[in-house]
């Protein structure tokens, strides 16, 4: 995917209340004998704390405390400051809760600046832009709540590098709930991925703020977005153009849902497209979807919003909106696809979650 980028201010609403009250304290140590024991589902909480008040200084720390085979929740409750470290959750921890314990989504920030074309340390070649993610959620039931995950990379000082791609948070699990977070970054800010092209991967996230420029929002889960704001950036060297979403949905799937949101951004009218294909790798095989519906648009997005990549065309895959308000907002054509009202009537969010109902549980 293309590159480039600048910073933007952020203004998120009201944070929402968290759930209190909702883990045990238990020891991690104790966490997989007393599930095991008692048949049920245990829950516990452990702090993070860069000033020593905490059980554990970084998160990833707190990550690698928690048993192997791990399924009952854990709450890591990390107190306000910044956290300046890349985080990864494997596969083998499921349910595992990363919870700022700030008044604001604001107070506590995890972040990073590695990029697709960065170098490993120890010189096995260069991270690739899955690899770049500040936080990586690879196991199912993976929860972010009350703060802002970042990367930080600075695309103006590397413009000599192959690779500027720069992912901010990827999630390639099932049972994803995203819930009052920031996610920022430039190009390929929220990868929302699969463990595998024939795994289904579900996430909901809401109330929350994803800020990019390039292809921002990517990847072949089953994704809702709800109730949140996507804010458009410009690029490093201070223009206007990118692309919000780019799915790389597996045939027969559900892809990105965009509904009850606000796309702004301090961007140039007529600079954004809503999105476009990405055939992973030149699969044909892929369907990607993206709808918008219900979602207030900036006069930011072109009246022509959805554009092909790499040699597919847009309209051969699954594109459309429904009852979008705002300057960027337009009427049906062959540009610019509409849902129907019994189309839309099957494009809600519970035909996307099937049967999953998030809870910060």
């Amino acid at each position: 995917m293309a590159a480039n980028r600048r910073r933007s201010s952020l203004r998120p609403g009201p944070r929402r209340a968290l759930n209190a009250g909702a883990a045990a304290l238990l020891s991690v140590a104790a966490l997989q004998t007393f599930a095991t024991a008692s048949g049920a589902a245990a829950a516990t909480t452990v702090t993070v704390a860069k000033d020593g008040s905490g059980q554990y200084s970084t998160v990833q720390a707190a990550v690698d405390a928690i048993p192997a085979g791990n399924t009952a929740r854990v709450v890591v409750s990390i107190k306000p400051g910044t956290y300046r470290e890349p985080v990864k959750i494997p596969s083998t921890k499921q349910n595992v809760t990363l919870q700022g314990s700030g008044s604001s989504r604001n107070d506590t920030v995890i972040v990073y600046d590695n990029a697709s074309g960065t170098r490993k340390p120890d010189g096995s070649g260069t991270y690739g832009t899955s690899g770049s993610a500040t936080v990586a959620a690879e196991a199912n039931g993976f929860q972010a709540r009350n703060l802002t995950i970042s990367n930080d990379f600075d695309e103006a000082a590397n413009q000599n590098m192959s690779g500027l791609q720069a992912v901010a948070l990827r999630t390639a699990a099932d049972k994803v709930f995203l819930d009052s977070v920031i996610v920022t970054g430039d190009q390929d800010t929220l990868l929302l991925d699969t463990a595998s092209k024939a795994t289904l991967g579900r996430v909901y996230m809401k109330d929350s703020y994803v800020v990019g420029n390039v292809d921002f929002i990517f990847g072949r889960a089953t994704a809702v977005i709800d109730a949140s704001v996507i804010t458009l950036k410009k690029r490093w060297d201070g223009s206007s153009a990118g692309y919000i979403a780019a799915p790389s949905t597996a045939a027969g799937r559900k892809g990105f849902l965009i509904t009850g949101s606000t796309v702004n951004g301090d961007v140039s009218a007529s600079s954004f497209h809503l999105g476009r294909p990405w055939h992973a790798g030149g699969d044909a095989s892929l369907d990607p979807m993206a709808t918008f519906r219900d979602t207030t648009l900036s006069s930011a997005i072109r009246s022509a919003p959805w554009t092909d990549m790499s040699g597919f065309s847009w309209k051969d895959d699954r594109f459309a909106e429904f009852r979008n308000t705002g300057p960027g907002s337009g009427s049906a054509s062959s540009d610019r696809p509409q849902l129907s009202v019994a189309q839309a009537a099957e494009q809600e969010t519970a035909d996307w979650l099937a049967g999953w109902t998030p809870s910060a549980s």
